[in-house]
């Protein structure tokens, strides 16, 4: 005997909210009935999946390794009931796109419009995150597809190019660095930068590809955003990087910052729509990277 689809996504729910009855609201169904469910998953497998104490639900080692196998299981059947729902008709229905914040505000504004005349029968839902919350939400099925910055390592993940963005650096004006033409690739410090917070895939592409170890320490400067990166730069409180499509975009017309390309080969970082492996969205996400093209 197999466990049930529903079995799977009762567990899954469990997992996610915490108790019986959260869980069985977010299923639409009674809590005895959620509960049953769950037992009869645990006769299935032949053990426990939660342990119950008051209050609290905690996965057991079985309801744990059944939990991630359950999301790719319940991740597979939305995949197919979403192809065989829009056969023959690529990128219609509904397709959920996750996309990166040092990305959205600039490639968003000037892709959406495009992609609503060439397909109108999309109904994209977008979602802004970083770039191991949007791989994790691919990997559970929450996610169709995702536009991130390479490189970033994700096993189980494929992906199709949109094009590359040259990373620049932003100094304030009357900086040593804020003089004309390319900075020199050895002239940019540690000790003077300024950086999006951890957890952003460009702050680590950026030091990277100038071949700079992180600054430390607990006076250091990390910003949230590339607007409040801006400003910091503009308040003279050090040196930044910047990625071409925000500038192109107008992200760094402020009198206070200058907008520098680094010597030689100019650093950059491939612009990609990204998919779990064996997904049947995969050709849709072929055809959405195509109409993103930057390049």
């Amino acid at each position: 005997m197999l466990p049930t689809l529903r079995q799977l996504q009762y567990l899954k729910l469990l997992a996610e909210h915490g108790s019986f009855s959260r869980a069985a609201e977010a299923a639409h169904v009674s809590q005895p009935a959620l509960s049953a469910g769950v037992q009869e998953l645990e006769r299935v497998l032949g053990g426990a999946v939660v342990e119950r104490t008051r209050g609290n639900v905690q996965l057991t080692a079985i309801g744990a390794e059944a939990v991630k196998r359950a999301q790719d299981v319940l991740a597979r059947a939305e995949d197919l009931v979403e192809a065989a729902r829009n056969a023959g008709r690529p990128l219609s229905g509904r397709f959920r796109l996750g996309v990166i914040p040092t990305i959205a505000p600039f490639l968003l504004p000037r892709a959406v419009p495009g992609l609503k005349v060439a397909y109108p029968a999309l109904k994209l839902f977008l979602r802004e995150d970083l770039t191991p919350r949007l791989i994790a939400a691919l990997k559970s099925g929450q996610l169709d597809a995702a536009v991130i910055a390479l490189p970033y390592e994700a096993s189980g993940i494929d992906h199709a190019r949109i094009g590359d963005d040259e990373i620049l650096a932003a100094a304030p004006v009357g900086h040593a660095l804020a003089g004309v033409g390319p900075i020199p690739r050895g002239a940019l410090k540690a000790e003077d930068l300024i950086l999006l917070e951890d957890g952003h895939c460009l702050r680590d592409q950026a030091l990277a590809a100038f071949d700079i170890d992180a600054p430390r320490g607990e006076e250091i400067f990390a910003a949230t955003s590339l607007p409040t990166l801006v400003q910091m730069v503009s308040a003279g409180l050090g040196v930044s990087f910047l990625p071409q499509m925000a500038v192109s975009a107008g992200l760094a017309d402020d009198p206070g910052v200058v907008i520098r390309s680094v010597a030689g080969v100019a650093p950059r970082r491939e612009i990609v729509v990204a998919w779990r492996t064996g997904s049947s969205r995969a050709a849709e996400a072929r055809l959405l990277a195509e109409a993103l093209k930057l390049d």
